[in-house]
Parts: C-alpha cells; structure tokens; sequence
C-alpha cells in the first residue's frame, strides 16, 4: 500500500516522487549564517500529474528559527521582504508605491497557540493604509505602500467562512494583492518551524491538518494571493513511521498501513511552540514591513 502523508510544503512533496515531475524545475540557492532557498516551478501539466496548484514556490531553509540569533534571523527577513516585493510586483504588473494597496489576512486561530502565527503577524504589522487619507503629509515622508491587515478568525469562533470574510475586506480595501499568512504541516520533524515558504497560487485554510476550507486566490478574490507560512506541525502517523524507519523497519504491514492511513491521527506541534510562534510573527511582520516601505524599525 502506498504511503501517504500530509504537508504543505512543495519541496517536501517534489522530493517525495522518485523523479522530478515533466513541468517541473527545483533550483536551489545557497546564502551565508547556513540558510538556502529551493524554487519550485509546477506548471498546468505538472499540477495535475502531481495533484498540487501550478505556480511558484519559494522555501527558505534556516535551522530551528527561534534559536538563530539575531543576524541570521535579521537576514531571512531582508531575504523575505525581497521575495514578497518580486511577487508582488510580478503577480500584479505593478511597481510598488505610495498607491500600491496590500491587504495582509492573518488566517488561523489565536487561542491555539500553533495555529497563531497569522493572527500574531497581523498584530505587529504597521497598517498605513488610513494614514493616505487622514494624514497625507506624513504618509508621503514615509514612502511606503497602503498596508491594510486583519484576522478573520476561524468558522468555528464566527460562523462564517473565511473567504467571505476576506471578500469583504477586499471589496472594502480594494487592494491590489492580499498576502495570506497560515501556520503549515510538514511532512518531516526537521522542517517543523525551520521552514519559510512563499507561493503565488493562494492558499486553501487547514488543507495540510485535512480540515480543507474554501480557497484564498485570485478566482475566489479577484486579486492575486501570496501565501505565506511556517510549519508547526507534524502528522502522528509520521512519527510511527519515522520511529520504524530508526529501528531499521523501512516497510510496514499491510494492517499498520491501514492504521496509519485511516485519516484519524492526530497532529503533534514542537514543545517550543510558544517561543516558535512569538519569533516567526515578529519575523514575518518585519520582512512584510520592509517589503513594503516601512522602515520604523528592525526585527527586534
């Protein structure tokens, strides 16, 4: 029986086939204080063979995030902030300006702790969208883009469909892209909260914990969507299987597989997570900041 796992990381599921997919190009790049990016490229062709959304994939390797000190962390944010801006300016046809519109939607819920990283992004971004308005002046010295930001919260809390939710808000900012910001599910214990990665194709909210809600993108929104994110967590039945695969068993009986893939595991989160969480908000918050203009202070 095949083997079947959960992640929303693209280079995790590449590098689960045994060759690259025809449609597909992995290029890797490495930069100092040990961090590397991976670019993936799926084309139509290869989305459909591989059953993940065509489009661009950037992931940043660093190591465990909330132990790197302040330099590495200092230079995966200036990394970041140039990726979002690229994205932004080629999704969109667009330079970034003082007219240039962003709607940060930080999705996930606040009150468990892995699942926090949107909401806890979007509470240290610097919004300057009003500022155009009720302060032209100043928000002229800043030379910035109209940064706007909200947490829709989860169906649970509001009963209301995020992507309905964040409609709204689209209609009412009118921006020209949204940066959707979700914690992730990794396939291995050593991306968990050690991986960054970017896309241009949206994002489907709890796809990697098999809680599948309505896709943010550009059909559902009307506006190109940058997804962002950090995995928190891991799949039990990945454990078990890493845990055999130690101990020299590298294959399973038909009844474990069974086990294994019956959709009921649960998922396991670092025992860091607090920490985990209050690095990457303050990491992503940072390199969206300097990505679009906003120079009022560094990552600390």
């Amino acid at each position: 029986m095949e083997q079947q796992f959960r992640t929303d990381l693209a280079c995790e599921f590449i590098k689960s086939k045994k060759r690259l997919p025809d449609g597909a190009e992995l290029s890797r790049i490495e930069y100092e204080n040990g961090i590397t990016a991976e670019r993936i490229d799926i084309s139509e062709d290869a989305a459909k063979t591989i059953g993940r959304p065509a489009g661009r994939y950037v992931t940043f390797s660093s190591g465990k995030l909330w132990e790197l000190d302040g330099y590495a962390l200092d230079e995966i944010s200036e990394l970041l902030s140039e990726e979002l801006a690229s994205f932004a300016e080629e999704m969109t046809g667009k330079r970034l300006s003082g007219d240039f519109s962003v709607l940060v939607v930080g999705l996930g819920n606040e009150k468990m702790t892995p699942d926090a990283i949107g909401p806890g992004t979007v509470s240290r971004i610097t919004a300057t969208r009003h500022l155009a308005d009720a302060a032209p002046e100043m928000f002229k010295k800043l030379e910035c883009c109209r940064v706007s930001a909200i947490s829709p919260g989860v169906l649970g809390q509001t009963g209301i469909e995020t992507v309905e939710l964040v409609k709204g808000a689209v209609v009412g900012a009118s921006p020209d892209i949204v940066i959707a910001i979700d914690a992730l599910a990794a396939r291995s214990c050593d991306r968990l909260a050690s991986t960054v990665q970017l896309s241009d194709c949206g994002i489907s909210p709890g796809s990697g914990v098999g809680n599948r809600r309505f896709a943010l993108s550009k059909e559902t929104l009307g506006v190109p969507v940058i997804a962002l994110g950090v995995p928190t967590v891991v799949d039990s039945s990945t454990l078990v299987r890493d845990v055999l695969s130690m101990s020299g068993n590298e294959s399973s009986s038909k009844e474990l597989e069974a086990v294994l893939n019956n959709g009921k595991s649960f998922f396991v989160a670092p025992k860091e997570c607090d920490e985990i969480v209050k690095c990457v908000c303050r990491l992503f918050a940072s390199g969206i900041d300097r990505a679009f203009g906003i120079t009022l202070g560094d990552y600390a």
